[in-house]
């Protein structure tokens, strides 16, 4: 019965949209709420396909990815309100927190999210992090900077992390023929947050903005109300595959490299061996040399360049744009060529990279700068997508969502490493006596040699050792 419903399955994937959505519906609309969102409701019957998944995952991902463009709110939370004013470190720290909480609240809640399921768990991530929004835009009405760490640093950062991860055990189930392809697809949406929300919250910002309100308090009020309904639309939508399924035709390599195993690990006992280690050393050393560049990516080329905010904004957007299609292009190369050698890459072009960015300003060549930082930024956002398959070689399926939901707590020390580091030091360099343009320079050069850290750790990872897999009895 189990094959017969899986070769249903096979034959209908092929009958496009029309099929699909008649099966969404005939599931989905006459369910009571409560049992809507349990995970057994979102079992995949006959007629759905897997290439539904990734767009209800990238609507997840595009709307909490906001966060890549937070930069363009960096300037206006800075003008004075009733004589009052905070600093770009002050506001900084609302970007870190929700990075911070976002790795936390994935290594906390990862075993949940297996129980779960991706539906429940997309659901849970719209309610925190829209809801941040909402506080958020209190504390920019009341000028509480509080009120801004707990609603767009604590609980939007919760809501970040459970988004984050919702999709990832679901993918590598449905696509085990192309694992880093399909973590690209949805991944990629992360990346290309800052795409639609660095423009959106400049134009929102706008058009609110008045002698006496910076506009900030009704953008992200808007953004709440549009990310909410996206963010349910990609909870409606997900689905997991039936016990067994598997692609059309694909037949599991019995062995394919040495890197990738055919055995599975819990997470209770991965997190205890060297390569998990390793490769929280290679995310959080990735992690890092981008991370501030985003935080401040607005400002910097405002700064650097002399450009207006409504060009550091495009500018924000455009690097997201790099940012998503390097998630999907680098993930799907690693499928050729491995994970450990696209890291290499990473890690090496990226440090010489980052070492050109300082010429770019003293010679005032603007094409250079975006062209250097969008290859930078593309191999960042390749990192993140790259990394689930990593594990998933090394570790298996069995619990890789909640293995990676503890990894990426790597995402909360780099959010405490990289924006701190290229706020404060460029404000301590401004204060010197530096000027502005030249004031990031000496923290790039920092970045590269933390990507060449990275790259030793990366050098070092081995496969895992036998006597770390789970005997197959144990895998129901």
């Amino acid at each position: 019965m189990v094959d017969r419903s899986r070769s249903t399955v096979h034959l209908r994937e092929s009958f496009g949209m029309g099929t699909c959505m008649s099966v969404l519906s005939k599931r989905t609309l006459f369910k009571n709420p409560v049992s809507f969102i349990d995970r057994n409701a979102t079992v995949a019957e006959a007629g759905f396909s897997r290439w539904m998944v990734p767009p209800a995952a990238i609507a997840v991902h595009m709307c909490i990815g906001q966060i890549y463009g937070f930069s363009v709110f960096s300037k206006p939370l800075t003008q004075a309100v009733n004589g009052q004013a905070w600093t770009i470190p002050q506001v900084g720290w609302i970007y870190s927190i929700a990075l911070v909480l976002l790795g936390l609240s994935a290594a906390i809640a990862g075993k949940w999210v297996e129980r779960s399921g991706p539906r429940k768990t997309m659901l849970a991530s719209a309610a925190c992090f829209c809801g941040g929004l909402v506080i958020s835009a209190l504390g920019v009405r009341w000028h509480q900077l509080s009120l801004l760490y707990l609603g767009y640093g604590v609980l939007g950062g919760v809501g970040l992390g459970l988004g984050y991860i919702a999709p990832v055990s679901t993918l590598m189930k449905w696509f085990p023929d192309r694992p880093g392809m399909a973590m690209g697809m949805a991944i990629m949406g992360f990346g290309g947050g800052a795409l639609i929300g660095a423009p959106l919250g400049v134009l929102l910002m706008e058009s609110f903005k008045s002698a006496t309100a910076n506009g900030v308090a009704e953008a992200f009020l808007c953004m709440a109300g549009v990310y909410g309904g996206c963010m349910t639309v990609g909870a409606w939508i997900v689905r997991v595959p039936p016990e067994g399924w598997k692609p059309l035709g694909w037949t599991p390599s019995v062995k394919t490299s040495a890197m990738i195993t055919t055995a599975q690990v819990s997470v209770d006992t991965a997190w205890k061996t060297p390569q998990f280690w390793l490769l929280w050393l290679v995310l959080c050393m990735n992690v890092s040399a981008g991370i501030g560049i985003l935080g401040q990516a607005s400002l910097m080329c405002q700064e650097m360049f002399g450009v207006s905010a409504l060009i550091g904004g495009g500018f924000a957007g455009l690097l997201s744009l790099f940012n998503m299609g390097g998630r999907f292009l680098w993930s799907s190369v690693s499928d050729f060529t491995g994970r450990k050698q696209v890291y290499c890459i990473y890690f090496l072009l990226g440090a010489l990279l980052y070492c050109l960015v300082p010429l770019t300003q003293r010679t005032g060549n603007r094409m250079l700068f975006v062209a250097v930082t969008a290859a930078i930024i593309s191999m960042y956002g390749g990192g993140f997508a790259t990394i689930p398959a990593y594990l998933r070689d090394l570790f298996g399926t069995y619990q890789v969502g909640a293995i990676h939901g503890r990894l990426i707590t790597s995402w909360s020390m780099a959010a405490l490493v990289g924006p701190p580091l290229v706020n404060y030091l460029s404000e301590s360099r401004k204060k010197a006596g530096v000027p502005a343009a030249e004031a990031y320079n000496s923290t790039l050069y920092l970045m590269a040699g933390l990507l060449l850290l990275g790259l030793i750790a990366n050098l070092c990872v081995r496969p895992v050792q036998a006597r770390h897999h789970l005997p197959p009895r144990r895998l129901g």
